[in-house]
């Protein structure tokens, strides 16, 4: 699907993280560091610069930024510039086969009354616990 410089500006404005001092004006010999925060996203073809109201792509052409028309084809940009998703939660993890458990060992815990589990005593060897319940704040 094709996607115009507008559509792609509007779609990368919140995608890109927000920055402080990226903005600098060089008066004389003295650099100022100016006191806005700009959203930056880049490779080596691409740049998307934003800051207030106002987002531009530029195109890099020979080491000179060119600004790219806001009619234009920009899918190869959005390819480019935009960020991958980090998945969270349970959808995102991956998942990884369960550890085989010996029939053994699973007979055992199957074995163990409600409401204990194992533990250790002080010698190291290893009894029966009661879980303890969690208490609700009041």
């Amino acid at each position: 699907m094709s996607k115009s410089v507008q559509k792609v500006k509007n779609s990368l404005k919140f995608k890109a993280g927000e920055k402080d001092g990226l903005l600098t004006v060089r008066f004389g010999v003295k650099k100022f560091v100016l006191p806005h925060k700009a959203r930056m996203l880049s490779d080596g073809k691409f740049m998307f610069l934003s800051f207030g109201s106002l987002s531009e792509i530029y195109e890099v052409e020979n080491g000179d930024l060119k600004q790219m028309d806001r009619n234009a084809e920009a899918t190869e940009v959005y390819s480019a510039l935009n960020p991958e998703r980090k998945k969270r939660g349970a959808a995102g993890r991956k998942r990884k086969g369960s550890a085989a458990v010996p029939a053994e060992l699973e007979a055992a815990l199957k074995a163990l009354p409600a409401g204990y589990r194992l533990g250790y005593g002080a010698d190291g060897s290893v009894k029966l616990v009661k879980k303890r319940a969690a208490r609700t704040k009041a």
